[in-house]
């Protein structure tokens, strides 16, 4: 075979290649290697390195590889062939290496719930070991690129990223909603627990990037979890609340049956109900519309706070049931904002009751007699009877309280 005069590698295209062996073993000691800025060549022959080359021009002569002598038993000087691989190695920096884990369950710390996530980034390596390079993982192949990297450590890159990433959301009580604004400490923490297994292999993990951290849209749990999270920034942004949507569906259908002929009387009783809110007093009132509070369980003349009737509402935040003798909910910590008419749960800011339609911007008064409290507008109290509103004296004009019943100013009895 022929000898070779010049070995040298050129990379074509924009494929990222690591290390690249020359396809030509018969070289003398004539041959000339050009080895490239950005570039480490590495000699194997029978099994063993006999030599390493950073840039520059060399001939491969026994005053360059002493260990020919050893190896072949070659003269000093002269035009002697021998076998040997060439290795060169790749020493840019490329910062293009993606990387994305999918997969992640968790339980998120914002919602409260089981949620799958997916992050995605980029990364890179540059070799700082040829050597190990090359006998760890490279081996017996011809080339080795960034495929081949990937590829080749997905398994453990995937076991620790999910691990680290886990660790820290649960650690640090960070949920969905901030994670975005912690990728920039995650990212650093990530690769200082991923640099000794890189350097363990030649590579130092020059940059890693975490660029995003969201819900996995490739499982079903996923998109309906997207859907319920949309539906909830709508009722914020909208101003109402779960309950009033589902009204709004079911009388909208309700309606639409009688408009085709056919909802039937049914149907016009269900619609009539639910946008005309009649509270517990409605027929075919659903569940979710149940009162806690009535006219008749008032306590004692002179108390000014109804009995609660003990039975479950539905959260106006999260639609959970829970007792309406409790504050707040035990799902999601909302209050309990309770219609004074029918017990439902509102939103704080609601301005109607979505299950009876009462007023929930209240403009009262207290009673001078008995301390109830009372319209603004009322003339009289509706727990004592008496008059709430100022008189005046029939003499000077003086203004008094309603059980006021002689002048202050001139001693008129007040009628």
């Amino acid at each position: 075979m022929a000898i070779i005069d010049l070995v040298k590698w050129m990379p074509q295209g924009t494929q990222s290649i690591y290390a690249y062996r020359f396809p030509e073993t018969n070289l003398s000691t004539y041959t000339q290697l050009i080895v490239q800025e950005s570039q480490e060549a590495i000699l194997f022959s029978k099994g063993q390195i006999a030599g390493k080359f950073g840039p520059g021009k060399y001939t491969l002569n026994t005053e360059n590889l002493p260990i020919l002598r050893i190896l072949y038993g070659l003269p000093f000087g002269g035009k002697n062939p021998f076998t040997a691989e060439v290795w060169f190695i790749n020493k840019l920096q490329p910062f293009n290496i993606d990387w994305s884990i999918n997969r992640m369950d968790i339980h998120d710390a914002d919602y409260n719930t089981g949620i799958p996530l997916v992050a995605e980034g980029r990364y890179g390596l540059k070799i700082i070991d040829a050597e190990r390079f090359l006998i760890k993982i490279v081996g017996t192949k011809n080339l080795f690129d960034q495929n081949d990297l990937t590829d080749q450590f997905y398994g453990e890159f995937s076991t620790k990223t999910k691990s680290v990433l886990m660790q820290f959301m649960i650690k640090n009580n960070i949920g969905l909603k901030q994670i975005s604004a912690h990728l920039d400490s995650i990212s650093e923490h990530l690769r200082s627990i991923m640099l000794p297994f890189w350097e363990n292999i030649g590579f130092e993990i020059t940059k890693f990037y975490i660029t995003s951290i969201g819900i996995d849209r490739s499982t079903d749990v996923g998109r309906r979890i997207l859907e319920a999270i949309s539906r909830q920034s709508a009722q914020a942004i909208g101003g109402y609340t779960w309950q009033q949507s589902q009204a709004f569906e079911v009388a909208k259908d309700a309606v639409d049956g009688i408009s085709n002929n056919s909802g039937g009387l049914l149907g016009a009783i269900v619609a009539s109900n639910m946008m005309s809110g009649l509270g517990g007093g409605g027929i075919m009132q659903p569940q979710y519309n149940q009162p806690t509070f009535s006219s008749n369980n008032l306590g004692q003349e002179g108390s000014t706070q109804p009995i609660v009737t003990a039975h479950e509402i539905y959260c106006s935040n999260c639609s959970k049931k829970f007792s309406n003798r409790l504050k707040f909910c035990p799902f999601c910590g909302d209050e309990y904002s309770p219609c004074p008419k029918c017990g439902t749960d509102n939103d704080k800011n609601a301005k109607r009751c979505v299950s009876c339609g009462q007023s929930l911007i209240l403009n009262l008064n207290l009673c001078p007699n008995c301390n109830t409290q009372i319209n603004q507008s009322s003339g009289f109290c509706g727990n004592c009877g008496k008059p709430v509103s100022e008189g005046k004296c029939n003499r000077c004009g003086v203004k008094l309280a309603p059980n006021i019943k002689f002048c202050s100013a001139c001693g008129q009895k007040n009628a």
